[in-house]
């Protein structure tokens, strides 16, 4: 992931970012804070662990109760609701199921959503990674920036 890259794009737009991460655990956060500068446009992030901590976060406790908690409808609300906590232009969102347990028939291990939210827009995801607990956590990280990237190289 080129994280500069990012950087580069939401500076020269004035724009910052906030996440709302669940199975990344922080994870996102940590690569946009070890870029040195990055105050100029990471605003901060919240890790929503538990559902609890979702719904103290903004998420209808009936959207985790209908979907799940690893659903895109879920982590819409998680990036709307980061998004307006922060004050920020875009913040993405992560919720999944990293392993090694937890995982269904309809939703194995390694199923992660992603959204991103910049006010006018959302965009949302479902993937699937392969790996271990730590290669699913760390693809998701770096999935939910390189789209980010995309996202921010489309607008106008």
């Amino acid at each position: 992931m080129q994280i500069d890259e990012l950087a580069r794009l939401l500076v020269a737009r004035n724009e910052t970012l906030a996440t709302v991460e669940s199975c990344t655990g922080g994870g996102i956060a940590k690569l946009c804070t070890d870029l040195a500068g990055s105050s100029e446009w990471f605003l901060g992030a919240v890790v929503t662990y538990s559902n609890e901590m979702k719904i103290k976060l903004g998420v209808q406790s009936a959207t985790i109760e209908q979907y799940g908690a690893v659903s895109c409808e879920v982590t819409e609300q998680m990036a709307e609701c980061g998004r307006n906590y922060a004050a920020s232009a875009w913040a993405l969102s992560v919720s999944g199921i990293a392993g090694p347990g937890g995982g269904t028939e309809s939703k194995p291990v390694g199923t992660v959503c992603f959204s991103w939210a910049n006010g006018k827009k959302v965009w949302s995801e479902k993937r699937l990674f392969s790996g271990d607990r730590q290669q699913v956590r760390d693809q998701a990280a770096d999935y939910a920036l390189v789209r980010l990237v995309e996202l921010l190289s489309k607008q106008n």
